[in-house]
């Protein structure tokens, strides 16, 4: 699968006792338009994954073409990420990276499934911001950035 390209996620989360969490995450799928509904899969050792346990709810960064610093910090094991980058909490209280996501989707956790070593969890999306932005991209082994393309492209019919 390190062949495949996707999009670039930082996965966000608040612990139980008030500390911020988060890994870099390229296991993102939209699952259903009503209710609006993503997929992550995280790693059953993973502390975001507890956080998201006991808070029952998580954000979805999408990165932009400019987020790979933050993509190489919350995949590392720097032990203060979230004093690399700067955030903010969403509405829903989630943890926003204000300067390297194009996109956030704060979800409210509605199903988990243990699969071998992770957890996929679906949440409902309860809030969203956007702007216009090209996405970062992964894909064998290495970050890019889709040439050509903007937010604002036509669709396909």
């Amino acid at each position: 699968m390190s062949t495949f390209c996707t999009g670039v996620t930082v996965i966000t989360a608040v612990g139980r006792d008030g500390t911020p969490h988060g890994l870099t995450c390229t296991s993102l799928a939209s699952v259903t338009v009503s209710p609006p509904t993503l997929m992550v899969c995280l790693d059953v050792r993973s502390g975001t994954l507890a956080a998201v346990r006991d808070s029952g709810r998580f954000a979805v960064n999408l990165l932009h073409e400019g987020g790979r610093r933050a993509a190489e910090v919350f995949s590392s094991a720097v032990p203060d990420r979230f004093d690399q980058v700067p955030w903010r909490l969403g509405e829903t209280g989630q943890l926003w990276l204000v300067e390297d996501a194009f996109a956030v989707a704060e979800c409210r956790v509605a199903d988990a499934v243990v699969v071998g070593d992770h957890v996929v969890v679906f949440g409902e999306v309860v809030n969203t911001e956007q702007r216009a932005e090209t996405p970062l991209l992964y894909g064998m082994r290495r970050f890019a950035s889709w040439e050509g393309a903007s937010a604002t492209t036509e669709r396909v019919p």
